[in-house]
């Protein structure tokens, strides 16, 4: 909590900034935004603001508060009591039912493992219709009823919002696009990442963390990336944003060329090995990891002919890493490395008792569903999570205090990398390839630190460096490593502001927190 002072100077201690009107001049903040054309910023001016415990906004007030507003999900007693009546649809139902559970769950977790204030962001569901023909004749469905857009529909919808969410909040905003179709989701992230801040967490998230455990492996199995061939099942989002991340990271390593080192990554699909002789009827980004090779029909046949020393599941189908599977890795490996990320567990390629068992106890497993510690031969292994929340909350807290304009392949490695470094040798006693969860705040703040440096490294940052030493960078990126236990963003109202690299960092040491004075940059999620 702030003090804070209020209307009439009375001093109101709250978690929310009084709604005065000093620093305000023409509908314009003094310390930065844009003008209040139509008024939202004074909508509370008539009545203060604070939690819910102390005074609470009413009415319309209350529907314009992004920190309040809860659609459809306020109960018939709430609307009663804040005055909502005649303000809502009169459906009474829960966020999650009102098809928002994804992007408000993905907030929250910026919000809790990343600390980013939730007024700064906004959950969209794009709605293009449905193909559901039950859906479409029942009366209570509240999406929209008509058949799906598709095509140069479709396109110019989501030009027309990408356009408008750049025009209104400008190149700083950063849009994350979630459980987009395979097809789509590549084609908008390829057209929206030249001009817009972009990140896809189904591909770029998932193959950041892979690859940050696949880093960390590295220090169990030896050798280098380079060293090792990699056997994916499955060949959508996932599967290749994997693959091409670790080609990335092979690239930059041995400085050779992006086409060689995708020829040390396999990829198994519904239909068999992907392989030359099939890329005419491949769909557009599975054609880069046809290789040349005989056909093969079933993974078992695969992992015989390929012999790879890490396989990695993306598939979504369950049971699909048999004894047979892992056997034939542990085989030809003294380590296997099994990572079994479709999830939930019932879809899990293999379990990790199994993968344990199977491989006499020398498997190095991690997955993307949650395992309970597994008992082998007197030895206790504790299977690893590859969980997306390791990666986006630091990877966008990264982007936001550097003022990123672009996502470059650059910045995801150097989240993998700073991941990685957080596997100390007492995770891999346990049989650990990631660092405990309950460190997740800690974490993330190290990826956001190393994000912004490579954000600044690559020209892309929207705020100005330092004017000072070199060194400053540094140290700025030392103290959010090692002191940044809970970010504590100031805020203007709904103006979102956040904190630039050049914010004065001020250690407060009775609380351990990291306090960032706020130049005025304005952005919202």
């Amino acid at each position: 909590s702030f003090l804070a002072q209020g209307r009439g100077g009375k001093k109101v201690r709250g978690v929310m900034e009084s709604t005065r009107k000093e620093g305000m001049s023409n509908g314009c903040f003094a310390n930065g935004g844009v003008t209040d054309v139509y008024g939202e910023d004074r909508a509370t001016e008539d009545q203060l603001v604070t939690p819910w415990t102390f005074s609470v906004a009413t009415g319309y007030t209350l529907i314009r508060n992004p920190r309040y507003n809860k659609g459809l999900a306020f109960s018939e007693k709430e609307r009663d009591a804040h005055y909502l009546r005649g303000l809502l649809p009169p459906a009474v139902v829960s966020q999650d039912l009102q098809g928002m559970g994804i992007p408000v769950g993905k907030l929250s977790l910026y919000t809790a493992l990343g600390g980013i204030n939730p007024a700064a962001c906004l959950p969209i569901t794009i709605d293009v219709g449905t193909n559901n023909e039950q859906l479409l004749k029942d009366e209570f469905y509240i999406g929209l009823r008509q058949k799906r857009a598709t095509g140069q529909e479709y396109a110019e919808l989501l030009d027309e919002f990408m356009t408008a969410v750049k025009q209104n909040y400008g190149e700083k905003i950063l849009v994350q696009f979630e459980d987009f179709a395979n097809h789509n989701a590549f084609e908008l992230l390829a057209k929206y990442s030249k001009s817009h801040l972009v990140f896809n967490d189904d591909i770029q998230g998932t193959a950041s963390v892979v690859l940050a455990g696949l880093l960390a492996s590295l220090k169990v199995v030896g050798g280098t990336l380079a060293d090792h061939k990699f056997l994916f099942l499955g060949a959508g989002e996932a599967g290749t944003g994997i693959a091409e991340l670790i080609a990335l990271e092979i690239s930059k390593q041995t400085k050779a060329p992006l086409g060689e080192t995708r020829k040390r990554i396999w990829l198994v699909d519904s239909k068999g090995l992907i392989v030359t002789s099939r890329k005419e009827t491949l769909q557009h980004f599975k054609k880069p990891w046809a290789h040349e090779h005989e056909p093969i029909k079933t993974l078992l046949d695969a992992v015989k002919s390929i012999k790879p020393t890490v396989l990695i599941g993306t598939s979504g189908v369950g049971k699909t890493f048999t004894k047979e599977v892992v056997e034939a890795m542990a085989s030809f490996n003294e380590k296997p490395l099994i990572l079994a990320l479709s999830n939930p567990t019932s879809q899990s390629e293999c379990v990790a008792e199994e993968a344990y068992t199977w491989s006499q106890g020398r498997a190095i497993f991690a997955s993307g569903s949650p395992f309970d510690p597994v008992e082998y031969n007197g030895k206790v292994f504790v299977p690893g999570q590859a969980n997306n929340a390791y990666i986006f909350p630091g990877f966008g807290l990264g982007l936001i205090i550097s003022g990123a304009i672009r996502v470059h392949d650059d910045m995801l490695l150097a989240a993998s990398e700073a991941l990685a470094a957080q596997v100390t040798q007492e995770h891999f006693d346990k049989g650990l390839i990631y660092p405990p969860f309950r460190n997740i705040r800690k974490i993330s703040a190290n990826i956001a630190a190393k994000v912004a440096a490579k954000v600044y490294d690559l020209g892309e940052a929207g705020y100005p460096s330092a004017s000072t030493s070199g060194s400053c960078e540094a140290r700025r990126a030392l103290h959010v490593q090692s002191r940044l236990s809970m970010l504590s963003l100031s805020w203007r109202r709904a103006a979102c502001t956040i904190p630039s690299i050049d914010a004065i960092f001020k250690l407060e040491e009775s609380s351990g927190a990291l306090r960032l004075g706020v130049r005025g940059k304005r952005l919202v999620i």
